[in-house]
C-alpha cells in the first residue's frame, strides 16, 4: 500500500515535519510519499493561495495515479479536496474532514487550535460545510509567552475549562509533533489530522473502497 501526502504548499519545512509524522504512524505497515506542492505558495491562507496551489496538487495525483492507493491533502483548510476526488477514483482525504469526524467520535465535544486569527472563519465555515456544528464549541489561537508546546497547551486548557471541549484538533499539519504531548499533558485526545487522515485512508485502502463517480465527482462523464 502506498498512501501519497500532498502538503498543498511549497515549504520543506512543514513537509519534512508531515513526512516525519506519516512515516511514525504508518511504522513499516504501508508506504507513505510525502510531497510538497510545485508553483504553490509558501504557505495556504487566503483563497488565492487555494487557487495557486490547484494546478501542482492536481498534477501529483495525475502523476502519481496509478502508483498510489489513496491520497490525502495536508492542509486543514482542506484545499481543492473536491477538485482532487474529481481526478481520481483513489480515497482522497482531507486533514480537516478527517479530524472533525474522528473527534466526534472520540467525545461529544471539540475545539480547534488554529495558528492564526486570520484563519479562524475559514475553520469555522468548513467546519459548517461538514456539517459538524453540533459537536464544534470553540476555536481559540495560542497566546501568551513561552514556548510553542506551552502557548498551544495553555489554549487546550481553555478550551476544555472554559468552553467544555472533551477533544482538541490542531489546525494545522505543521503542528503535527505536538499532538502526542498536549495529549499527556491535558488528559483529552489530541488530534493531528494527518494522523487522522491516514488511519481512515489505511481502512478504506484495506476494504477496497474507492470515490464514486455515479454523480457528484464523474466530472460530467
Amino acid at each position: 500500500m502506498n498512501i501519497v501526502v500532498i502538503n498543498p504548499n511549497s515549504s520543506e519545512t512543514m513537509t519534512t515535519d508531515i513526512r516525519n509524522a506519516a512515516e511514525r504512524y504508518a511504522a513499516g505497515r504501508f508506504q507513505v510519499t510525502v510531497l510538497p506542492t510545485p508553483g504553490a505558495p509558501e504557505f495556504i491562507d487566503t483563497f488565492e493561495d487555494r487557487a495557486l496551489a490547484a494546478p501542482g496538487m492536481s498534477a501529483i495525483v495525475r502523476e502519481y495515479g496509478d502508483k498510489a492507493d489513496a491520497f490525502i491533502v495536508a492542509c486543514h483548510c482542506d484545499p481543492n479536496l473536491q477538485l482532487l476526488r474529481e481526478l481520481s477514483s483513489k480515497p482522497v482525504l482531507g486533514i480537516g474532514e478527517a479530524s472533525f469526524y474522528l473527534a466526534a467520535m472520540l467525545g461529544d465535544s471539540f475545539s480547534v487550535i488554529s495558528t492564526g486569527v486570520y484563519s479562524n472563519p475559514n475553520k469555522v465555515n468548513l467546519i459548517r460545510s461538514y456539517h459538524m456544528e453540533q459537536h464544534f464549541v470553540s476555536i481559540r489561537n495560542p497566546e501568551g509567552e513561552g514556548g510553542e508546546l506551552e502557548r498551544y497547551i495553555r489554549a487546550g486548557r481553555r478550551c476544555m475549562e472554559e468552553d467544555g471541549a472533551e477533544v482538541i484538533i490542531l489546525g494545522c499539519a505543521g503542528l503535527c509533533q505536538l499532538a502526542e504531548d498536549m495529549t499527556q499533558v491535558l488528559g483529552v485526545p489530541v488530534l493531528d489530522g494527518v494522523v487522522c487522515a491516514l488511519s481512515i485512508a489505511e481502512g478504506m485502502v484495506h476494504a477496497g473502497l474507492k470515490t464514486s463517480k455515479f454523480r457528484y465527482y464523474s466530472a460530467g462523464k
